[in-house]
C-alpha cells in the first residue's frame, strides 16, 4: 500500500471523527480473512505508532458504543494488547492515558448492562490489575472494589467478587491486612444474597482466596464452609441446577486443591454429596458431579493422605451408587448381531462414569479399604434375577482389581470361583462380563492367578469359545486368553496348547471378523508365551495366517489384514529362524508391496507394520539388512510426525471439540488449554520404539542410518514431553545408536571415518541427555536417562572432554537434590492427621523409585572412576558434600548402599590416589560390615577386601578392627542362607587378602587355616574366581601356614580342588582349573602314599570321579 495512503488512513482512524476507527474494529471481526487481516495490519500500525491514542479511543468505545460486538471487541483486545502482549506496550503509554484507562474501566464496570461483556470487563480488570497491583500501580481498585462489595447492586457485587477470584492468587499478600473485613464480607453475600450469581461469585472468590492463603490463615475461614455448601443446597432446591453445577465445578477445585480444609465437617460435606449423588429428580450431569467432589477428595492423597478411608460408611455408600449406575445397561440387539467393533452397545453415560469412577475410587483407597465393601454388597447382586445386577457385578469386579490387587490376590479362591460360576449364566452379556473379568484379573493379579488357578480358567475359556450362538462370547474368550498368556510361563501354558490352538484354529475360519480378530490376537499371544513350544502347530497356522494377510485386502478387512501380520511376525519369533525362513520371504514380499501402497490416514495397516518389520528383524538378524532400505523411510517418517495439536486458553469458552474424535485427549498446562491427537503420538512412539529395536538388534548393520535418526529424529525427542512412551523410546535409543557406531568402525564398516565421528556423535547425544534429564518430570524417566547416560559413558567416556565431565557431575548434583526434596516433601505427608498403615504402604512404593534413581547415580560414577581414574577426584571432592550424607543412619539401604560401592570404586580404580580418602570413609565402612541390610555388608566387606589390597600402610593400623567385623560376617548363625551368602563369600574374599598382604599384622597359623575351611565359596561367582586363584598361588608357593604342620590341611585343600572341577567353569576361571590340575599331579607324586590315600578316602565319590578324569587325561 502507497505510505501516503496508509498515512491518511491512520490520521482518519485516530482522528476525532469516531466512524473510521468504529470501522477498524468490525473489520477486525469480519469473517473474511483479506479484510480481516488489513484491518490488524493498520491495527498493529497504530498501535507502533501512536499507542496512546489508540488505546484511549478502545475505552471510549468500551465506554460508549451502542453496539454489544463492538464493546466486547474493545474489552477482549484491551485486555489481549495490554496484558498479554510480550512487549509489554502497558509500559509504554503515558502516565495521563494509563490513568485514564484505569478509571474508564472502574467507570464501566458501573454502567454495563450486558452480562457477558461484564465478565469480559471484569477479566480485563484483573489482568491488568494481577501485573501492576504489586508495584501500587492502582491504588483506587482495592477501595472500589470493597464499595462495590458492600453496594446493594447484586450486578457490582458479583463483578467485584469476580475480579476478586482472579486476583487471590496475585496479590493475596496485598489482601491479606483485609482479611477480617474480607472475611464479614463473603459471609454476608454467601448467606443473604438473593442473586444466585452473586452467591456463585462470592464462592468463587471464597475458594480462590483460601487456595492463596497459608494453613493457619486458612482456618479462620472455616466457619465460611456450611454457607458455602448453602449456596449449592439452595441452587438444587429451587431447581437451578446450571448454578448448582457451577458451585459444584468451584468445590470440587477446592477438593482437589486444599482438601484438608474440608476436614473438620467432611462428614456433612460428603454426606450431602451423597445425597445428591443419590438424588433420581436431578439431571444427570449434577450427580456426576456430586460423585466426581468425593472421588476427588478420595484420590487427594499428596495433601491429605489417610482423610477418606475414615469414613467407612460412606464408602460403602459411594460403592453402592456406583454400582447402582451400572445397572443403566440397555440389551440392544447390535450386541447380539455383532457386526461391528462397538463393544458398547447400550452402555449409557451414567454406566461409563461408574465404571470409571470405581477403578479410581479402588486405586485411591486400595484394597484394605474396599474390598470388604465389595464383599458385602456384591453377593446380592451376583444372586439377583436380572441380568443388569448380576453383569454389574462383575464389571465391577474388573474394575476394581487394579486398585486391590493386593488384597485380592489374599483371596483368590473366593474371587476366581465367583468369576468362574457366572460362566455358566443364561444371559450372554453376563457371560461375557464373566470373561472380561478373568482376563482383567489374569493382568492385575497375575502371576498368581495364572500359577494356582490354571488348571480352572485355561479350560473355562476353551469352552466359552465353542459358543457359536454369541460370536461377541467368543470373541471375547479369544482375548482372555491373550490376557492370560501374558503373564504366564511356557510349563504353564504348554499342557493346554493343544486344545487351544485347534480352538482357535476353528475361530480363525468363523465368518465374523470380530472372532476372527480375536482368534489372531490370541494366536499371536499363545506363540509368544509358549516360544519353541509353538513349533509343532507352526505348520497347521501359518498357512491360514498367510491367507489372511494376502487375502484381506478390502477397507472392511484392515484389521484383520494387521492382526495378520502381528500375528505372522510374533509366531516367527516364537518359532525362529531355521523353522520360519522359507515363510519370512514371503511374508516380507506382501509387506513390501503393501508398504508401497498408498494408505488412508486412519489405517492401522502402518502401525502393525511397523511393529511387524522389527520383529522380523529380531527373529532374521543380521539375514534382514537388505530390507532395511525398504523399511527405514516410513519409519523415520513416522518417528518424525508432528504432534497434532490444538491450543485454547484454559478459561476459553470454546472447548476443544472431542465429539468427533475420540482419540483427542486434553491436557491443561499453565493457563493453556492442549487437544492432543492420541492416535498419532501412538504411532510416532511405536516407531521410536522400533528404531531402538533395530539398532539393538542389527548392532553395526544400523550403522548407515545413523546419521538420519540421531539429529533430526531421536535426540529432540529427549524433551517430548506430549508422551511418555515417545521420550522413554529415545532414552533407550541413545547408548544403543553410539554403540552401533562404534563396532561399524571398529569393524571397518564404516569407510573413511574414524574414532573422531564417535565423538561427534558423543558430542552431540551426551549434552543433550544431560540437558533433557535436567527438566524430566517423570521419577521413573529420570531413572533411565540416568542409566542411558551411564551406557553411553561405557561406549564413549574416554573422548568426554573436563566441560562435559563437569556439566554431568552438576546433573548428578541437581538429581540427588531433587530426590532429597521429593523424599522430604513425603516425609512431611506422613505427619499428616489421618495417615495410615496404606498410605504408608504408597509412601514406599514412591520411595522405591527414587532408590532406583540412587542406584543409577552409583553405577554412573562407578563408570566415571572406571574412566578417568584419578583425573576424576577434583570432581569426586566436589560431589563429596552431596554423597555424605547417604552414609547416614536415617537413609535407605539402598543409598547407603550406593554410597558405599561409589567408595569401592575409587578405592579400587584409584589405588594410592585414592588412600587420602581413607581417614573420613573407613570408619563408616567398618560400621556398615554389621549393617541390618545384606546388600550393604556386602558392599562394605568388599570395600574392606580392597583397602586391604591396595590400602599399603594407610590400612594397617585398622587390620584388626577390620578382621573382627569380617569375623561377625563369617560366622554369623545365617551367614550361608541365600539373602547372606553374597556377603559371606565377599568376607571370605577380604579375608584372604588380608591373609595375603597384611601377614605381618595377623597371626597367620590361625587366619589362614580358618579362611581355608570357608572355602570353595559358590554364590559370588566373581569373588569365587579371585579367591580360588588366591588358592593356587598359595599351594604353588608351597605356603608352610595352609599346607599345615605335617601337610595336615591338604586334604581339605584337595577336596576344596575337586569341588571347584565339579563346578566346571563357575568357580575358577580356565587358567586356574590347569593350575589346579597340574597341583593335583605334583602332590599325587611328591606326598607320601598314605597321605595320599587318606585325603583320597576323605573325598565324596563324586569327588573322586573329578579328580580322576583329569590325573588320568
Amino acid at each position: 500500500m502507497d505510505p501516503q495512503v496508509q498515512q491518511a488512513q491512520l490520521a482518519a482512524i485516530l482522528g476525532a471523527d469516531p466512524a473510521p476507527f468504529e470501522t477498524l474494529i468490525s473489520h477486525l471481526m469480519s469473517s473474511s480473512n483479506e479484510q480481516r487481516s488489513q484491518a490488524e495490519l493498520l491495527f498493529n500500525l497504530c498501535k507502533q505508532t501512536d499507542p496512546n491514542s489508540l488505546f484511549l479511543k478502545l475505552g471510549h468505545l468500551l465506554q460508549l458504543s451502542p453496539h454489544i460486538e463492538a464493546r466486547a471487541m474493545s474489552a477482549i483486545l484491551l485486555r489481549k494488547q495490554l496484558t498479554q502482549d510480550d512487549s509489554l506496550i502497558w509500559n509504554r503509554l503515558s502516565p495521563a492515558t494509563q490513568s485514564s484507562l484505569k478509571s474508564i474501566l472502574l467507570t464501566c464496570v458501573q454502567q454495563e448492562e450486558t452480562n457477558t461483556i461484564m465478565k469480559k470487563l471484569c477479566d480485563t480488570i484483573s489482568e491488568l490489575a494481577s501485573s501492576v497491583l504489586p508495584d501500587d500501580g492502582w491504588p483506587e481498585l482495592l477501595p472500589f472494589m470493597f464499595q462495590c462489595v458492600s453496594s446493594n447492586s447484586p450486578k457490582l457485587q458479583e463483578s467485584a467478587f469476580l475480579i476478586f477470584a482472579q486476583l487471590s492468587q496475585y496479590i493475596g499478600d496485598i489482601l491479606f491486612p483485609h482479611i477480617k473485613h474480607l472475611h464479614g464480607v463473603f459471609l454476608q453475600c454467601l448467606t443473604t444474597s438473593v442473586s444466585s450469581n452473586v452467591r456463585i461469585a462470592a464462592l468463587s472468590a471464597v475458594i480462590n482466596f483460601i487456595q492463596s492463603l497459608t494453613s493457619s490463615d486458612r482456618d479462620r475461614f472455616q466457619d465460611l464452609l456450611p454457607a458455602m455448601m448453602t449456596t449449592l443446597t439452595e441452587a438444587l432446591n429451587g431447581g437451578q441446577e446450571s448454578t448448582a453445577q457451577e458451585a459444584l465445578e468451584l468445590l470440587i477445585e477446592l477438593a482437589g486443591t486444599e482438601p484438608r480444609f474440608l476436614r473438620r465437617q467432611l462428614v456433612e460435606v460428603v454426606g450431602s454429596m451423597l445425597q445428591i449423588a443419590e438424588a433420581d429428580t436431578l439431571e444427570e450431569g449434577t450427580r456426576h458431579l456430586a460423585i466426581e467432589f468425593v472421588i476427588t477428595l478420595a484420590e487427594a492423597r499428596e495433601k491429605a493422605p489417610g482423610m477418606m478411608r475414615k469414613l467407612p460408611q460412606f464408602i460403602s455408600r459411594l460403592f453402592g451408587i456406583l454400582l447402582k449406575m451400572l445397572l443403566d445397561i440397555e440389551d440392544e440387539h447390535a450386541w447380539h448381531t455383532a457386526e461391528n467393533e462397538d463393544e458398547d452397545a447400550g452402555e449409557s453415560s451414567n454406566y461409563n462414569v461408574g465404571q470409571e469412577c470405581l477403578d479410581r475410587l479402588a486405586i485411591a483407597l486400595g484394597g484394605n479399604t474396599i474390598v470388604p465393601v465389595a464383599s458385602e454388597q456384591l453377593p446380592a447382586y451376583l444372586a439377583a434375577p436380572e441380568w443388569q445386577k448380576r453383569h454389574a457385578a462383575l464389571i465391577s469386579l474388573a474394575q476394581i482389581a487394579e486398585g486391590c490387587s493386593k488384597v485380592m490376590i489374599k483371596n483368590l479362591e473366593q474371587v476366581v470361583s465367583m468369576v468362574l460360576n457366572s460362566f455358566q449364566d443364561p444371559h450372554p452379556r453376563v457371560r461375557w462380563a464373566a470373561i472380561n473379568a478373568i482376563g482383567q484379573l489374569a493382568t492385575d493379579l497375575g502371576p498368581d492367578l495364572q500359577v494356582q488357578y490354571h488348571q480352572r480358567v485355561l479350560p473355562a475359556l476353551a469352552t466359552a469359545m465353542d459358543d457359536f450362538h454369541n460370536p461377541r462370547v467368543q470373541a471375547h474368550a479369544a482375548s482372555a486368553v491373550l490376557n492370560f498368556s501374558e503373564n504366564c510361563t511356557p510349563d504353564i501354558l504348554t499342557p493346554y496348547l493343544d486344545g487351544i490352538v485347534s480352538k482357535l484354529l476353528v475361530l480363525l475360519q468363523n465368518g465374523k471378523q470380530m472372532v476372527q480378530e480375536g482368534a489372531l490376537t490370541a494366536l499371536a499371544s499363545v506363540a509368544d508365551s509358549s516360544q519353541e513350544h509353538f513349533q509343532k502347530y507352526y505348520d497347521a497356522v501359518m498357512p491360514y495366517l498367510k491367507a489372511i494377510l494376502v487375502n484381506a485386502n478390502d477397507k472392511a478387512n484392515r484389521m484383520l489384514r494387521a492382526k495378520a501380520m502381528e500375528c505372522i511376525s510374533l509366531v516367527g519369533m516364537a518359532v525362529g529362524k531355521e523353522k520360519f525362513r522359507d515363510d519370512a520371504k514371503q511374508v516380507m514380499e506382501v509387506l513390501m508391496t503393501l508398504q508401497g501402497s498408498q494408505m488412508e490416514t486412519d489405517d492401522p495397516t502402518t502401525s502393525y507394520m511397523l511393529q511387524a518389520w522389527a520383529r522380523l528383524c529380531k527373529c532374521l538378524g543380521q539375514d534382514f539388512l537388505p530390507y532395511m532400505s525398504v523399511v527405514m523411510p516410513p519409519l523415520l517418517q513416522s518417528a518424525q510426525l508432528k504432534p497434532d495439536v490444538v491450543i485454547t486458553s484454559a478459561d476459553s469458552d470454546n472447548e476443544i471439540d472431542e465429539s468427533d474424535d475420540e482419540s483427542m485427549e486434553t491436557i491443561t498446562l499453565g493457563d493453556k488449554r492442549i487437544g492432543i491427537k492420541t492416535s498419532v503420538l501412538e504411532e510416532k512412539a511405536t516407531a521410536c520404539n522400533m528404531l531402538c529395536c533395530y539398532a539393538d538388534e542389527l548392532k553395526e548393520g544400523f550403522y548407515p542410518w545413523i546419521d538420519q535418526v540421531v539429529a533430526p529424529t531421536l535426540v529432540p525427542l529427549l524433551k517430548f514431553y506430549f508422551h511418555e512412551e515417545v521420550r522413554k523410546a529415545a532414552v533407550s535409543a541413545m547408548p544403543e545408536l553410539l554403540r552401533s557406531a562404534k563396532l561399524a568402525i571398529e569393524k571397518g564398516f564404516a569407510q573413511g571415518r574414524n574414532e573422531s565421528y564417535i565423538k561427534q556423535l558423543s558430542d552431540y547425544i551426551v549434552p543433550a541427555l544431560v540437558e533433557a534429564l535436567h527438566k524430566e518430570p517423570d521419577t521413573e524417566i529420570c531413572a533411565s536417562m540416568l542409566d542411558a547416560l551411564n551406557e553411553c559413558i561405557q561406549v564413549s567416556g574416554p573422548l568426554l572432554d573436563e566441560n562435559q565431565v563437569k556439566s554431568i557431575v552438576d546433573e548428578i548434583k541437581h538429581v540427588i537434590t531433587a530426590s532429597s526434596s521429593r523424599k522430604t516433601e513425603r516425609a512431611e505427608r506422613a505427619k499428616a492427621e489421618d495417615f495410615d498403615a496404606e498410605e504408608g504402604e504408597l509412601l514406599k512404593e514412591e520411595n522405591e523409585q527414587e532408590e532406583e534413581v540412587f542406584d543409577q547415580i552409583g553405577e554412573i560414577l562407578g563408570t566415571l572412576i572406571k574412566t578417568f581414574k584419578a583425573s576424576f577426584l577434583p570432581f569426586f571432592d566436589e560431589l563429596s558434600s552431596y554423597l555424605m550424607p547417604m552414609w547416614g543412619k536415617d537413609k535407605t539401604a539402598e543409598e547407603r548402599r550406593t554410597a558405599i560401592c561409589i567408595f569401592d570404586d575409587l578405592a579400587e580404580q584409584c589405588r594410592e590416589a585414592a588412600v587420602k580418602y581413607y581417614d573420613t570413609y573407613l570408619p563408616f565402612l567398618l560400621e556398615a560390615c554389621n549393617d541390618e541390610s545384606p546388600d550393604v555388608r556386602q558392599a562394605a566387606v568388599y570395600g574392606l577386601g580392597v583397602c586391604a589390597e591396595y590400602g599399603g600402610s594407610a590400612i594397617k593400623p585398622l587390620v584388626g578392627e577390620a578382621l573382627s567385623r569380617l569375623n561377625a560376617v563369617i560366622r554369623h548363625p545365617n551367614a550361608l542362607q541365600p539373602e547372606n551368602v553374597m556377603a559371606y563369600d565377599n568376607a571370605v574374599s577380604a579375608l584372604g587378602k588380608i591373609c595375603q598382604f597384611h601377614r605381618d599384622r595377623v597371626d597367620s597359623t590361625q587366619l589362614i587355616p580358618a579362611w581355608l575351611s570357608c572355602l570353595p565359596i559358590k554364590g559370588d561367582l566373581i569373588e569365587a574366581k579371585v579367591v580360588h586363584e588366591l588358592l593356587c598361588l598359595m599351594v604353588e608357593r608351597s605356603d608352610m601356614e595352609l599346607l599345615g604342620p605335617n601337610n595336615q590341611y591338604v586334604p581339605k585343600i584337595v577336596s576344596v580342588f575337586a569341588e571347584i572341577l565339579c563346578a566346571g567353569k563357575d568357580l575358577a576361571t580356565e587358567q586356574t582349573i590347569n593350575r589346579i590340575v597340574n597341583l593335583l599331579r605334583q602332590l599325587q607324586q611328591t606326598l607320601p602314599p598314605a597321605t595320599f590315600a587318606s585325603t583320597w578316602a576323605s573325598l565324596q565319590p563324586q569327588q573322586q570321579l573329578a579328580i580322576q578324569s583329569v590325573l588320568t587325561s
